[in-house]
């Protein structure tokens, strides 16, 4: 899967002994832009840490594997990146734009549906 935006905060780098020798991991959070914006934490395992060094304010493109498991009745998900670009300056091309000084309310201009009664109208409702 393919995110792109904004992150907004990395976290610390974790580490520790496990059966198969040391691991690390870090994690940050990436904002998608959008009228509502998402937040989305990814991982980064192994040398990749250093490999992709992001760093908060960077406009990135994510590619991800995405993975739910169940745990003692509970499901778990997990977005792990394989691949961190950042972006250059055609970045904001490809992420949505949204305007929010435009109004939420319709307006004629906006809604060219005509939702007035007339009197020759002859549907039962």
């Amino acid at each position: 899967m393919e995110l792109a935006g904004k992150i907004i905060q990395v976290l610390e780098v974790a580490s520790g002994q496990g059966a198969n020798g040391t691991w690390k991991r870090q994690d940050f959070i990436l904002e998608i832009p959008g009228q509502y914006p998402k937040k989305v934490c990814i991982t980064i395992f192994g040398d990749k840490v250093e490999q992709f060094a992001v760093k908060s304010g960077d406009d990135v493109k994510v590619e991800a594997d995405i993975e739910s498991r169940e745990y003692n009745g509970r499901w778990y998900t997990s977005v792990k990146a394989w691949k961190v670009e950042k972006a250059g300056g055609d970045m904001q091309d490809r992420l949505p734009d949204y305007d929010y000084s435009q109004d939420a309310t319709p307006n004629k201009s906006t809604n060219p549906i005509d939702l007035t009664i007339s009197e020759d109208d002859d549907l039962p409702f």
